[in-house]
């Protein structure tokens, strides 16, 4: 049974060959020697990145082995005097005093927080700041035709007149893209442009993404998922801590040797081998039911049953809209509509009305947008850590620093939190380092069950295995963990019972041992049941 599937498994079903077939030779870009710090930390040291005319150069690495430092570099993000280096473009050398400076030189930065501003439409965000017009009067028309010129040699099927909001997610990565071409740029940055597409959407950005590279394009493509760096580039360099470990032809390497470089040692396996004998149950949900009323249509749950046991990790499986997300949100008391059923805490039932609720009842939630949800991020590490602990902590009247430092110092340190102390910004860590603290704000407080929605969403290799690993040490020490994952090796490496939703109802249970890929599937897709 195929427990350990390959790292990449979003797309396995549809990432084939692409047949790279690069025109490359002209150099269009080079970075050498880049070298930048900040306080207590050397982000980069000695980084080099070329790139040429027609070539998608992927650039991997863990999370904050220096990837989007490197790209904000590139994008005139952090101007020339905040780092060492040498920047080339077409063999000029270029000093970059800020963002515009770079898009002049041909260069566009898509980031994955997408800069779309939604109430505006295509067109006027294709064009923002750069309308067509004369003496400030705005030439709607010519803006519009523009917009339907190059959304049209894109292929892409969208009404420039059509507001942002209105569009999907790819789409709105589509029109990025869009934007950052309409100034003319040989040079295209994007960074983890999938992380929130599904995989229809990341077949039509594919597609142009080959499109560009016919037309000459350089584009440097910065991922976690290999599948997709293995079909698209045709060369890949690798960064870990700062520097570059290697460039080479991505036909040279496979998935294991990429990610052995990524890390610095091989990967045999992924998910911790462990056998473990759960106990007694801790959560007991009894004929659950879920309805929004702002969102029209079929429930959000119906009549959803389970137990979770102190020591074990329950898996929750289903595709986008079966309900997972709503359920934790449900058993955390963060539901937005009309919730019915029974749950028990301990053998005792519970009323769960509000997250504090919940907390008090010693459940912890890890939200999916650890950044939206699940921290404060211009506050430190040491004040997102303690959030769920402070009553514990400190008296009615003041926040007591010293006893917070001494509880949060040894999680610090076990979780190898990557930052120079406690009190350096949650918003500057990485993405695997932020889930760290969000975890360890959830570890303080000691509780009983945990609620993990999707742990590992954009998040690295390395990452990951730290938090497979966390979640199994929890579970080994008598946490309940219920765990949402789209990524179906993962639930069926780390869990010990699963459980599949489809459409809002359980429609599959199964054991470590019984559950396989095909039989979780069809219970998934409602073709099958095993209830």
């Amino acid at each position: 049974m195929a427990r350990h599937g390959s790292i990449d498994i979003r797309h396995a079903a549809v990432v084939g060959a692409m047949n790279p077939t690069s025109s490359a030779g002209v150099s269009l870009l080079s970075m050498r020697d880049i070298c930048k710090e900040f306080p207590g930390v050397r982000a980069l040291d000695g980084v080099t990145l070329d790139l040429r005319e027609g070539e998608i150069h992927a650039l991997v690495g863990e999370n904050g082995a220096g990837k989007s430092t490197l790209m904000k570099i590139l994008g005139g993000v952090y101007p020339q005097h905040q780092f060492e280096g040498e920047i080339r473009v077409s063999d000029e050398v270029k000093r970059f005093k800020g963002v515009r400076d770079s898009e002049k030189t041909g260069i566009a930065v898509v980031f994955q927080e997408l800069s779309l501003v939604p109430e505006l439409t295509v067109g006027e965000n294709i064009f923002l700041g750069r309308e067509p017009g004369s003496l400030g009067v705005i030439n709607w028309n010519a803006l519009y035709a523009r917009a339907a010129t190059l959304l049209r040699e894109l292929n892409l099927d969208i009404d420039p007149r059509t507001k942002v909001s209105g569009l999907g997610m790819g789409q709105q990565q589509l029109v990025e893209i869009a934007k950052a071409l309409s100034q003319d740029a040989r040079i295209l940055v994007l960074d983890e442009p999938t992380a929130a597409l599904t995989d229809t959407e990341a077949e039509v950005l594919f597609g142009v993404l080959a499109d560009l590279r016919k037309r000459g394009i350089g584009i440097v493509y910065v991922s976690h998922r290999l599948a997709e760096v293995f079909r698209l580039s045709d060369r890949v360099t690798v960064l870990r801590d700062g520097k570059s470990i290697v460039t080479a032809a991505t036909d040279s390497l496979n998935q294991q040797q990429v990610i052995a470089r990524m890390v610095g040692r091989e990967i045999s396996q992924m998910f911790p081998v462990v056998r473990r004998a759960p106990a007694e149950v801790v959560l007991e949900v009894k004929h659950l039911s879920a309805v929004d009323d702002a969102v029209r249509g079929r429930p959000s749950l119906t009549d959803v049953s389970f137990s979770a046991r102190r020591g074990e990790v329950l898996g929750i499986a289903g595709l986008m809209g079966a309900g997972r997300t709503e359920l934790l949100l449900s058993l955390f008391g963060a539901f937005p509509g009309k919730v019915t059923g029974e749950i028990l805490v301990g053998g005792k039932p519970a009323r769960i009305a509000s997250p504090a609720d919940a907390i008090d009842l010693g459940i912890g939630f890890v939200t999916e947008d650890r950044k939206r949800s699940g921290l404060v991020l211009n506050q430190s590490i040491l004040f997102n850590m303690t959030l769920a602990a402070l009553p514990r902590l400190s008296d009615w009247f003041a926040t007591d620093e010293l006893r917070e430092i001494a509880a949060s110092r040894p999680l610090f340190d076990s979780l190898q939190i990557k930052a120079a102390s406690l009190f350096t910004a949650a918003g500057t860590l990485s993405g695997g380092t932020q889930q760290k603290v969000v975890l360890a704000k959830w570890l303080l407080n000691k509780p009983r069950v945990l609620l993990l929605d999707e742990p590992t969403h954009g998040i690295d290799i390395g990452a990951r295995q730290e938090v497979y690993s966390t979640i199994a040490k929890l579970a080994e020490s008598g946490v309940a963990v219920v765990m949402v994952s789209s990524e179906l090796p993962e639930v069926l490496g780390l869990s010990d019972r699963i459980l599949v939703l489809h459409e809002g109802r359980v429609s599959g249970r199964f054991t470590r041992d019984d559950g396989t890929p095909e039989a979780i599937m069809a219970c998934a897709t409602g073709t099958d049941r095993h209830a």
